[in-house]
This record gives structure tokens, C-alpha cells and sequence, in this order.
């Protein structure tokens, strides 16, 4: 038998369960929130991260995806049976694809063939139709995003969620992330920080906290190499400069979209991440916290101690733990690939022995 305080312990944490919910859908969102300690300790402040790698389909991507159907189908786009289509990096798309078989949809998805294999596989198995296409900018007519919409406005019954400028991935994160973060930290967030893509999760997010605390928490976009975020905040909107690339997924952007334009007023300051610092902070985690992320996830955590630093001890930060480094330890744990992206010096000795794959 187990010891009786260790029985107690369990039974307290089973206690606080919730009952369960209705299906793929209803387990989407109410992710905890994770205290990265060592940081923590580091800084003197409370450095948190929402542990989006525990929605159901393993991303924050989730919270979009539920949204940006739900919204089709109160507009009247999508009938049950229908195809819904999307232009993604990835993760959205795998939300996609979980939220179409709850829903009977068809899904289909147009990516740039830069994505990690992971990522086109697991596509394929949730019955997703997956579309690589070339990576280019966005104002070429064959970016992933417009052959995306020119495909569904060739159906029937069909809507393209328009991740990008859909306001409807905004509000995921004004009605369930901002607020889950304000009440698990009972109102004691001081700063919250992560990366844009569509800009849905920071704008949303940031929105509600600023509301709901006055504007009391500070706000900090986080940008890795070429994207033009941190030039159009530093600037005050004069400049989009891009320059350099990035070993991340799904982040970064070269404009300001419908998702983030209502709160670019709202930003604080922006911290560019090099990607050095990115894959440092990504086997720092795993070796010191047990915690296995994907780069944006470290990124954004990376940013979250730059921004302990800058707001100084005793502060609660706030950050997103996107998703798990499964869907790309075939690059992120390869000496070859990190080799050819010059960044095996950024690792430590120490922590190089989780280089595991050739």
C-alpha cells in the first residue's frame, strides 16, 4: 500500500479534476500553466508558460481552428459535409484536420514545402488533403494562402477560414486564453510575451489583459530573424524591415495583419530572438525542466527571460509553450541539420548529448 500522505497527495490533485467534456472539441483550451523554475530563480520573478502542447491536437493552434470553423458556420459558409481550406505553416492545420473530424468536414491544406516531414505526415493521417507548394512572399499570387482561397472559392459548400485576417482567431484568445491566464495567475500577471504569425494569440491575448488590468501588464512581441515585426515596433510603424531567416515554423510575418492591427497600439516593446539563443533556451529546457519544445515555444521563452530581466524581480511573466518538439526532432535533434544551419556552437557541451540523430 502507499503511504498515506502520499495517497493524500494524489487524491488532492484528483480533487481538482474537471468533469469531462464533449468530445475533441470540448477538451480544447484550460491548458496550465507551467512555472519554468530554474528562470524563475534566475530572475527573481515568476516565469510562467501556458502549456499549449496539452490541447488535444497538441498546439495553441486549437483555440484558432475551433474558432475560425465556428465562425464559417455561423456565417452560413460551411454546411455539414463541406470542405473547409486553409493556407498553414502547420500547426493550424493540424488543428484543422482534428476539428473537421469531430465537425464531418473535408479539410484541405495548402502549406509552403518548407515544413518539417512531422508536420506533412501528421496532416495525412488525420485525413487531411495536404497541398506543399513553394514558399514565396506573400504578395505573389502563389503564396500558400492565396492558392488556399482560390480553391475554395471553386467549390461548393466549402469556406477558407483565412487564418490570417480572420478576426475570428483573434477572439479565440480574448474569450478562453486571456482570460484563463488572468484567472490562473489571479490577477497577478505583470508582463506577457510571445511571437506573432497571424498574430491571433498575442493581439487576442495581450487585448484581454489589457483590458481587464487597466493596462497594468505590459506587453512584448516577440520576432525572430526575418520577420518584420520588431522593425515596426521599433520604428512606430514607419518601417517593415526583413532580413535574414529562421530556424522556427509558423512565426514571424512580413506585415501587419487584420489579426494583429486593432493592438498594434498596444504593444510595449519588441525583442528580436536570434536563433542562437532559440536552440539554447530549446535544450536548456528539456535538460533542466523535463519540458521537449518546438522552436517557437523556446523562442517565446527565451523572450519571456528578456523580459524578467527588463521589468526587473519580483514580476510575473507570462509566456506560450506552443507546441512539442515531436513535430520536428528529425531537424531540432539532427547534428547534421544544426550543423548546416551553423548552430551546434550555440549548444553547450553539456547539453549536446541529446543530439541524438545523425
Amino acid at each position: 500500500m502507499f503511504p498515506h500522505r502520499l495517497y493524500a497527495t494524489a487524491a488532492s490533485r484528483l480533487v481538482t479534476l474537471a468533469k469531462p467534456v464533449d468530445g475533441f472539441v470540448g477538451a480544447i483550451g484550460n491548458t496550465p500553466l507551467v512555472r519554468i523554475n530554474n528562470l524563475s530563480k534566475e530572475t527573481g520573478c515568476e516565469i510562467l508558460g501556458k502549456a499549449e502542447f496539452m490541447n488535444p491536437g497538441g498546439s495553441v493552434k486549437d483555440r484558432a481552428a475551433l474558432f475560425v470553423v465556428e465562425d464559417a458556420e455561423r456565417k452560413g459558409l460551411v454546411k455539414p459535409g463541406g470542405t473547409i481550406v486553409e493556407g498553414t505553416a502547420g500547426n493550424t492545420g493540424i488543428g484543422l484536420a482534428h476539428v473537421c473530424r469531430a465537425k464531418g468536414y473535408k479539410c484541405v491544406i495548402y502549406m509552403p514545402d518548407t515544413q518539417s516531414q512531422e508536420k506533412i505526415d501528421l496532416l495525412k493521417m488525420l485525413g487531411a488533403d495536404v497541398r506543399p507548394v513553394p514558399a514565396v512572399a506573400f504578395d505573389n499570387p502563389m503564396n500558400y494562402n492565396h492558392q488556399a482561397k482560390r480553391y475554395a472559392e471553386s467549390l461548393d459548400n466549402a469556406a477558407w477560414t483565412n487564418q490570417f485576417d480572420n478576426t475570428a482567431n483573434r477572439q479565440a484568445h480574448i474569450e478562453t486564453t486571456g482570460p484563463e491566464i488572468w484567472a490562473q495567475t489571479e490577477g497577478k500577471v505583470d508582463g506577457f510575451t510571445c511571437a506573432t504569425g497571424t498574430g491571433g494569440t498575442f493581439a487576442g491575448t495581450t487585448r484581454f489583459l489589457k483590458d481587464v488590468s487597466g493596462g497594468r501588464v505590459k506587453a512584448f512581441v516577440a520576432d525572430p530573424p526575418g520577420s518584420v515585426i520588431h522593425s515596426y515596433v521599433k520604428s512606430k510603424g514607419k518601417e517593415l524591415v526583413r532580413g535574414g531567416s529562421s530556424i522556427t515554423e509558423g512565426i514571424g510575418q512580413g506585415r501587419i495583419t487584420d489579426n494583429m492591427q486593432p493592438d498594434v497600439g498596444l504593444i510595449d516593446d519588441a525583442l528580436k530572438i536570434p536563433d542562437a539563443d532559440t536552440i539554447h533556451m530549446l535544450y536548456r529546457l528539456l535538460d533542466e525542466e523535463g519540458i521537449y519544445l518546438g522552436a517557437s515555444s523556446a523562442l517565446n521563452v527565451v523572450a519571456a527571460y528578456e523580459m524578467a530581466k527588463i521589468l526587473g524581480p519580483g514580476k510575473t511573466i507570462v509566456t506560450v509553450l506552443c507546441d512539442g518538439a515531436y513535430r520536428y526532432q528529425s531537424r531540432l535533434f539532427s547534428r547534421k541539420w544544426l550543423e548546416s544551419k551553423g548552430l551546434v556552437d550555440a549548444i553547450p557541451a553539456h547539453l549536446q548529448k541529446y543530439i541524438v540523430l545523425a
